[in-house]
């Protein structure tokens, strides 16, 4: 009997696992994380920049650009900096009116995925249409890692922004001090 009783929870919790939605997959994947680093690649427009970045949850980001003007972004969680290294350019907005407020809220990005069902794409990954406080973005997921390949939203000029992630590495040991806003020279 106590056989029985084991193979039916062994074979529930497979059937379970194998059945579960791809969104419960993305989130338990997702949960797990406490930061990424990776290489991006990004269009605005026409215009194809790239760099890497650092993701620190809840609500941090450094990225760095590798162009001439040597942009940097960061932000400490309340604040997000926009500085051009090798000019003399310097912008600081609140966290809260970008649509960086989604992608570095990891419970946020949670809560909606949740409520949310991912489309399908080209046989490669997922997509979620989101929206916070009027910034609307499209975040993708790898469909065989369930980790974050991506995202899609508008920057502050009404353009396009799309944003590629490759060389993802998850929860690696990161230099808090790396956070820190930038000042304006």
């Amino acid at each position: 009997m106590i056989k029985k009783i084991f193979l039916f929870f062994f074979l529930f919790n497979f059937i379970n696992h194998a059945y579960a939605s791809v969104e419960n997959k993305i989130i338990n994947n997702f949960k797990k994380i406490n930061n990424i680093s990776f290489n991006f690649k990004q269009t605005i427009n026409d215009k194809i920049e790239e760099g890497n970045c650092i993701i620190q949850y809840p609500k941090k980001i450094n990225c760095t650009y590798n162009n001439f003007k040597k942009k940097i972004i960061v932000s400490n969680g309340n604040s997000l900096v926009i500085k051009n290294q090798a000019g003399k350019e310097y912008f600081i907005y609140p966290l809260e009116q970008t649509a960086f407020k989604l992608i570095l809220d990891k419970n946020l990005l949670l809560r909606k995925i949740g409520k949310l069902k991912a489309k399908y794409l080209n046989e490669k990954y997922y997509l979620f249409n989101m929206e916070s406080d009027g910034n609307l973005i499209n975040i993708f997921f790898d469909k065989n890692s369930y980790d974050l390949i991506g995202w899609q939203t508008e920057d502050i000029y009404q353009n396009l922004v799309v944003t590629y992630i490759f060389n993802l590495k998850k929860n690696s040991k990161i230099d808090k001090k790396i956070f820190k806003l930038p000042e304006a020279h």
